[in-house]
Formats: structure tokens, C-alpha cells, sequence
């Protein structure tokens, strides 16, 4: 599959389409309007809990507070009370998948709790964006995503990506991050990323010297910090596509303007030179989303109303509680036999509603009614 980051700039906007066989899978879009606040890291203050609904507000200095679900609460909380100045023990497990199995425990009804009072200050980040009246989602689960890892303050536990399938390769790279947080004495947890499979181990522990970096940085701010503060800005749309989404798979990152194609390139020549060869400044006279047909699919494939190959269409609504989608059959009638038509336009359907949820990033309830 051939596949390629194409990036657009004007006047008030940035655009980042992501092509697999010349078609359009996934856009993201910067502008100023729109400030991306996914990945942020605040220090807040708990407005009120509701047991009843399993979750508690949090005051972020935000239009409305934060939601934060007791399953968003780490098991961590105590390193966080000490982080905050909470004077309360501490007992932490190290249960990496590779250690050996702890002895049985007896069996608790249920999950515990966790002890959230209003008023409390509470380290949290954000892993949603507001949608209409609702405020931003938020964990208390805080992670630094960086090349080849992410960086867990609050764990202990050091895993590596499912996708790793050499399983020296996993333990290999499982030891490195052991090593270093056992050579400096030190405490956090960390996920290694499936780009990171192969890679050396001083490209490794730059990485993760980096991350480790950054939040002490963060622990700073968050003993002289007074909620609501902002503790750490995730990087820009722009940026964290690369970080993310720029590995030996795509085939090239074509950029059309000067500065950004500049930034991208100082990025990359930093975290991954060897895929500076795959960078591309693009000088043509003609628009570029133009020249890959990206800006047509845009208008033609996020509108209320998506059609199909086989003459078909979709109907995406949004409503309060979920996203909605009809699939129709249109004139599609190439075999006397309904069924077969309804089966072929469900087919292609179910093909198209898979992209369109990557392309639109749509998440919660989904309901869609294909043809009986």
C-alpha cells in the first residue's frame, strides 16, 4: 500500500491529509479558531464528585469543568498525593508482563473507589476534545508520548507494543528502559512504540532522556503551581503527525510551504534522520490537495450525504447521544435478486463507514442501518 502525508498551508489554516492508495483515510486541520488542547497536561482542582455516575468534575479554568470517570483514575494516585505534598504511604507494584507472577490475592468485589474530594488539587490530561456543551475528558492516567516511547510517571510497569513480534527484539528493548531507570535510581514506567523496534539503544535513551526531562520540568511547576494551571503543551497537529504517523511505511511527506517544510525537517533531522530523504518540498504554481484530488474528496466525502462506488449512498447524522448512519441502495439494481443488490450496497457500505469513521475521527455511540 502505497502511502503519503500530504501537508497544505494558507493564510489561516494548515491541513494534513493522509493518502493510502491515493485515497484520502485521514485529515487533521490547525488553525486558530481551533486550538487542540488533546494531550495537554493541567493541574486542576476537583469542583464536585457524583458516585452515582461514577465521576468527578474538575476545574481546568475551561468554559465548563472537566469530566474525569473513576475508570480514568489511575491506580497510581498515591505517587500523586506525594507529588502534591500528600504525606500518605505509598505501595507500588512493579507487575511487568516478564516478571514473575505475584502470589494470589484475595478476590475484591469490584474496583475500589477512588478517594476524590472536592476542592482536592489533581493532576489530570486531556484525551478528549469538548464537544457542544460538554467540557474536555480527562485522566488522571498522565503519559508523555515521544519517538520511540511514552513516558509513564505514575507506573511502574515497562511494556512494549503488541506489533513487536521478535520477542528478543521486545526483550531487548524492554532491558534498555530497565537499565536506565535502574542506573539512576529511579521510578516511572514507560510503553515502547513499534517504530522503536530495531533502533539503537543511544537513539533509545535519548529519547527517553527527553521525556524524563520534560517532566521534571513539569514536577517543578507543580509544587509552586495554583489551579487551574497548564503544566505542559502537547506539540502542534503538525508535529505530532510526524511523531506519530511518519514511519518506514509512508513513502513520502510533501509539504507546500517553505517555513513548515523547514520545521518538519529540523524535527526530523533530530528525532529521525534517517527518513529525511522521504521529505518533500513541493514549488508548483497549482494548488497541491488540487493536484492529488484531496480538496474534491474533502467536499464530496465529509458532507451530510457520501456516496458510493456501486451507485449507493450514506446519510451521516450527528445527534446528542450518538452518530448516526443510513445506508441506501439509491438505483443500484444490477441483479433481478433484491437481496444480492442489498448485500453488495451493504458491503460496500460497511467498507466506506470504516473510513469515513478515521476520516471524521468519530468515537461514542455509532449506530448504523444498513439494508435489510
Amino acid at each position: 500500500m502505497k502511502k503519503e502525508i500530504v501537508i497544505n498551508q494558507n493564510t489561516d489554516e494548515i491541513r494534513i491529509a493522509i493518502t493510502e492508495d491515493g485515497k484520502l483515510s485521514e485529515l487533521f486541520i490547525e488553525n486558530e479558531e481551533y486550538e487542540r488542547v488533546v494531550g495537554d497536561i493541567y493541574l486542576g482542582k476537583v469542583a464536585k464528585v457524583i458516585p452515582g455516575i461514577k465521576a468527578a468534575f474538575i476545574d481546568l479554568g475551561f468554559k465548563q469543568d472537566a469530566f474525569l470517570h473513576f475508570s480514568d483514575v489511575g491506580d497510581q494516585a498515591e505517587d500523586m498525593k506525594a507529588l502534591l505534598g500528600d504525606d500518605s504511604d505509598i505501595d507500588d507494584d512493579d507487575d511487568d508482563e516478564d516478571e514473575a507472577p505475584p502470589q494470589k490475592q484475595p478476590q475484591r468485589r469490584g474496583r475500589q473507589l477512588p478517594k476524590l474530594e472536592r476542592g482536592q488539587r489533581i493532576i489530570v490530561q486531556i484525551t478528549k476534545e469538548p464537544v457542544g456543551n460538554k467540557g474536555v475528558r480527562v485522566t488522571s492516567k498522565v503519559s508523555l508520548p515521544g519517538r520511540y516511547l511514552v513516558f509513564l510517571p505514575f507506573e511502574n510497569k515497562v511494556n512494549a507494543s503488541k506489533q513487536i513480534q521478535n520477542m528478543r527484539e521486545k526483550r531487548r528493548l524492554k532491558n534498555i528502559v530497565r537499565n536506565y531507570r535502574n542506573s539512576r535510581n529511579l521510578e516511572f514506567g514507560a510503553i515502547i512504540r513499534t517504530v522503536a523496534e530495531d533502533t539503537d539503544e543511544k537513539a533509545l535513551t535519548e529519547d527517553l532522556e527527553n521525556l524524563f526531562n520534560i517532566w521534571k520540568d513539569i514536577e517543578k511547576q507543580i509544587k509552586t503551581g495554583v489551579p487551574p494551571a497548564l503544566l505542559y503543551k502537547d506539540l502542534t497537529v503538525t508535529t505530532s503527525v510526524i511523531r506519530d504517523l511518519f514511519r518506514d511505511d509512508v513513502d513520502k511527506v510533501l509539504c507546500d510551504s517553505k517555513k513548515l517544510f523547514k520545521e518538519i525537517q529540523s524535527y526530523v533531522k533530530i528525532n529521525s534522520p534517517d527518513l529525511l530523504n522521504k521529505l518533500e518540498l513541493y514549488k508548483g504554481s497549482k494548488a497541491l490537495f488540487d493536484i492529488y484530488g484531496i480538496e474534491a474528496e474533502i467536499h464530496q466525502t465529509l458532507g451530510k450525504r457520501v456516496p458510493l462506488k456501486i451507485g449507493g449512498h450514506l446519510i451521516i447524522e450527528k445527534t446528542e447521544a450518538m452518530y448516526v448512519v443510513d445506508v441506501n441502495s439509491g438505483k443500484y439494481a444490477k441483479s433481478k435478486d433484491q437481496e444480492t443488490n442489498s448485500l453488495k450496497t451493504n458491503l460496500d457500505a460497511s467498507r466506506e463507514i470504516v473510513r469515513q469513521i478515521r476520516l471524521r475521527d468519530l468515537g461514542g455511540i455509532i449506530c448504523i442501518d444498513f439494508i435489510d
